[in-house]
């Protein structure tokens, strides 16, 4: 009863927060915590046998699910470089997949050099990928549930931004982003109301125009007003695409309440960082091809691990410590004194 009650405070938390503002990051945390409590006294109140059946599957399938993820994850890199190039952002899913083989690899090491201290080390990195493994989950979670709560329309604008160019040509990750953005706009203008439509990208060394110039033409292109577009051609990433363009429906006064339109695996992101600025926005989201989802949300993720470093930092050194302090404290027999 004790870890149902803390899974329903848990919820509640959940609850005030998301009913405050739904654009935090936290909230995927206390609804994460909130379904392992209740599930952990679920499984519990149903007796030692679903507990021991539980401990066996646990046992037997953990391994075999992360290799599975290990070995899903370096084929998603390797396909991710043949498609997209040898770039950072591209081998981050390989790189993911071959971090879940570290462990495997440290107890192995353990077993034949007969170390506890290895085996030590091996518990420290398994701690710490646990810890990043729970918030990725908590964050894929919320993500997931944030990105189909849909936005209340009425809208003053609507932000596209960018996503880079193919030279001077809208790529399809662009693409999508401006088709959402093309149905956002009829949808509002069905209902009697006509945004601002602002196309947010500056010109990067590669491309032959702005990315906002090169949006703009797109969605004329397919029916948009002229007259709707505006242009914020300055920005190189979503910190400045929502600063510039906050500047710029400032400049032209009245409400800047806005819907941001960004790819699918962008949207808690993008929030997140509309929230710090204390902008007025919501965010929806474009579809994204499939083999390109793992190593964008990995970069998602990584991004929010960086803003959020202290804290991070701060809870890997304590989870690294803790098994050579349980050796040193408690006591192991040693195997070997190497």
């Amino acid at each position: 009863m004790i870890l149902l009650a803390i899974g329903l405070v848990m919820f509640g938390v959940f609850a005030a927060r998301f009913h405050t503002d739904r654009r935090r990051l936290g909230n995927g945390v206390f609804l994460l915590l909130g379904a392992l409590f209740a599930g952990v006294s679920l499984v519990t109140a149903a007796g030692d046998g679903m507990l021991r059946l539980l401990a066996v599957v646990v046992i037997v399938l953990s391994p075999v699910a992360v290799l599975t993820l290990a070995g899903l994850l370096v084929g998603n890199g390797v396909q991710m470089v043949a498609r997209e190039g040898l770039r950072l952002p591209n081998v981050l899913s390989l790189g993911a997949g071959l971090v879940l083989l570290v462990p495997y690899v440290l107890f192995v090491t353990a077993v034949v050099a007969e170390s506890i201290w290895i085996a030590v080390g091996a518990a420290s990195v398994t701690l710490v990928i646990g810890y990043f493994g729970l918030s990725l989950i908590a964050f894929l979670a919320y993500a997931f549930l944030y990105g189909r709560l849909g936005y209340q329309p009425g809208m003053d604008a609507i932000v596209v931004h960018g996503a880079g160019l193919d030279g001077g040509r809208v790529p399809p990750l662009l693409a999508s982003r401006l088709d959402r953005a093309l149905a956002v706009f009829r949808a509002e203008f069905d209902s009697g109301r006509s945004p601002v439509v602002v196309t947010s990208g500056g010109k990067g060394p590669d491309e032959a125009v702005s990315e906002a110039l090169a949006m703009s033409t797109y969605l004329v292109d397919n029916g948009l007003p002229a007259e709707v577009v505006v242009h914020e051609d300055r920005s190189t990433n979503t910190n400045e695409n929502l600063l510039f363009t906050k500047e710029l429906l400032d400049l032209r006064g009245g409400s800047t309440r806005m819907v941001l339109v960004t790819s699918n695996f962008h949207i808690l992101r993008t929030a997140i960082l509309a929230r710090r600025l204390e902008l007025d926005a919501e965010v929806v989201g474009a579809r994204t091809a499939y083999y390109y989802l793992p190593s964008a949300v990995l970069r998602e993720f990584v991004g929010l691990i960086v803003e959020y470093k202290w804290m991070n930092t701060t809870a890997c050194l304590a989870l690294l410590a803790l098994p050579p302090l349980v050796v040193l404290t408690v006591g192991v027999p040693w195997v070997s004194a190497h």
